[in-house]
């Protein structure tokens, strides 16, 4: 669905394809709430199909969005670490709240979810109501209905942008594949138990949290390339102390855990580090994309989409760690998320420069 939005957002602008966008969710939403009362499985994997279809659009149409509202540079990367921040709180609480509806496992049904389904309903609706009476500015969008011309060229002339989506490709495989190896590594490789070693990787992802809070206290006073370098760089040193110290060093680390408290368990000193990663990877998504369209002028929408399709990192970067985990162990794995890593901070450094400047945007 990425590029397809993408042609929707170059064609109807982001407001309309944004209450689109809306309006499936809204559907997706339904259908799984019918499919309780059905009985039926196979319904509800229909509407959480229908739903993802409708996190592709809006993600595709937030983020052109946010950094348009903002008018790029700083500005636009505050509004869109801002906009992750968001993201980031709801993912944080809504597992929380359908484990506290549902109750206990012996007594689940889809219906007990209801409450948490007719909230997401109520917010796509009242989402849709405000959207629809906000003024969205819509310059490229103007500019070609004016001039109904073939475009000469496509955002994959510009280096920076090709360079860009893979950067996202390697971006989503590194949020995803640290936590999940992690998991696997203080479970299988040593033996701690399950229970602790959700609550470090929870908090890996409550850091993501804070990082992006940060990220958009800080977005108007760094640029995205000088939060991408620090990030990726600094993320590069939390793996490499991952790698190279030993399990048998042991430090309390401050854990979140999942009754929203606060509390201390006893680890590897290497899983602390893998943890902190949740700081660096927080703020890279809005960094990566900045970056990406910079100077893409009439090409940003149609450009929006690929990002959402180069999100298929977070399931192809992880497998290829698992292989190497299985040969080598689970820390030299890592090994695979500084190959990425190190690719962020050339994008970051080199790779982000607009070496495409004599193609025309406007």
């Amino acid at each position: 669905m990425g590029i397809p939005a993408g042609m929707m957002l170059k064609k109807i602008g982001y407001k309309k394809t944004a209450l689109i966008a809306i309006v499936v969710g809204f559907v997706g939403v339904g259908i799984q709430f019918l499919s309780g009362r059905v009985e039926l499985f196979s319904i509800y994997l229909v509407g959480a199909f229908i739903s993802g279809f409708s996190m592709c659009m809006l993600n595709t149409v937030v983020n052109p969005m946010l950094n348009t509202l903002g008018k790029g540079g700083n500005k636009g990367n505050q509004l869109i670490q801002f906009g992750g921040s968001i993201n980031s709180i709801a993912a944080t609480i809504t597992p929380m709240l359908v484990g506290y509806l549902m109750g206990a496992e012996a007594g689940r049904t889809i219906e007990k979810a209801n409450p948490a389904l007719f909230l997401a309903m109520g917010i796509f609706a009242l989402a849709f109501i405000v959207l629809s009476f906000v003024n969205i500015p819509e310059p490229y969008l103007e500019k070609t209905s004016q001039k109904k011309v073939k475009e000469a060229h496509s955002p994959f002339a510009f280096r920076h942008f090709v360079l860009g989506i893979i950067g996202i490709f390697a971006y989503i495989g590194i949020e995803i594949g640290i936590p999940s190896t992690a998991n696997l590594f203080m479970t299988k490789g040593l033996s701690i138990d399950a229970t602790v070693a959700g609550t470090v990787v929870g908090t890996y992802w409550f850091l993501m949290l804070v990082g992006r809070l940060c990220g958009g206290a800080l977005g108007s006073k760094f640029s995205s390339k000088t939060m991408l370098t620090f990030t990726s760089g600094l993320g590069i040193l939390l793996i490499l102390f991952a790698i190279f110290s030993s399990t048998a060093v042991t430090v309390s680390m401050p854990v979140f855990q999942s009754d929203l408290s606060f509390g201390f368990i006893k680890v590897p000193i290497n899983v602390m580090f893998i943890a902190l990663c949740g700081l660096c990877t927080s703020i890279m998504w809005g960094g990566i994309f900045n970056l990406a369209v910079e100077g893409l002028g009439k090409y940003t929408a149609a450009a929006s989409g690929f990002f959402m399709v180069m999100v298929c990192g977070g399931g192809i970067i992880p497998l290829i760690q698992g292989s190497v985990a299985d040969n080598f162990g689970y820390l030299n794995s890592y090994w695979v998320m500084f190959v990425c890593l190190a690719y962020l901070l050339y994008y970051a450094l080199i790779g982000c420069k607009n070496v495409n400047k004599n193609i025309p945007v406007d």
